[in-house]
């Protein structure tokens, strides 16, 4: 009789063993399987922010005045529109001896904006700020022959940090670090007053 009670105890001590094991292994097993799916689906959404971020957007342009630039986002870089005056247009043809490409030859531009503007719309410029030396953003510059530019300076942008300068179509000056134009973004107009940067394609184009 003592040899079975004791077999008895035994079995029961075993049972609640193996339920310990089994439950302590599929608790185990449920967080590894928790460990292997979060990185797999925060793997997916890089992707999708990368899909956002290269979105055209679409910009309305109604309330930019004479003179004046605003900047938006697009693909994570500022991209800046301005409004030229007449003034600033005429200046244009000014002083094409200090550039390094005033008929942008280089391809900075679609082909559609390779003319002496650099734009659709003689007008409005389209340009990503971001100056093709180093990537820092120059600072817009619109008065003429500022005394720390000098008095060949017919408005447009000085890049701070290394003396690169672009005229009001945003073409680089002669003997500064930037090798290039700035590069004009596809772009199209949706209306008289709404631009969309990204997108070039003639479907939906004024």
């Amino acid at each position: 009789m003592m040899y079975e009670k004791e077999l008895n105890m035994t079995a029961k001590v075993d049972h609640s063993k193996r339920r310990l094991l089994i439950a302590a292994t599929a608790g185990v097993g449920g967080m590894a399987a928790l460990g292997i799916s979060t990185p797999f689906v925060l793997s997916l959404t890089p992707s999708e922010r990368a899909k956002a971020a290269g979105a055209p957007i679409e910009v309305d342009i109604s309330a930019l005045q004479e003179g004046a630039m605003m900047s938006v986002e697009w693909q994570g870089k500022p991209v800046w529109i301005v409004r030229r005056s007449a003034e600033m247009l005429a200046l244009l043809g000014k002083h094409e001896g200090d550039l390094a490409d005033p008929a942008s030859s280089v391809q900075q531009q679609p082909d559609y904006c390779m003319n002496p503007t650099r734009s659709i719309k003689p007008e409005v410029l389209v340009v990503l700020g971001i100056c093709t030396h180093l990537g820092c953003s120059p600072t817009f510059r619109p008065e003429v022959a500022p005394g720390d530019l000098g008095g060949n300076w017919a408005g447009g942008w000085f890049c701070p940090c290394h003396g690169s300068r672009f005229d009001l179509a945003a073409r680089v000056f002669k003997g500064v670090p930037a090798p290039t134009n700035l590069i004009i973004p596809p772009h199209k107009y949706l209306s008289d007053t709404r631009l969309l940067i990204g997108d070039d394609s003639k479907e939906g184009t004024v």
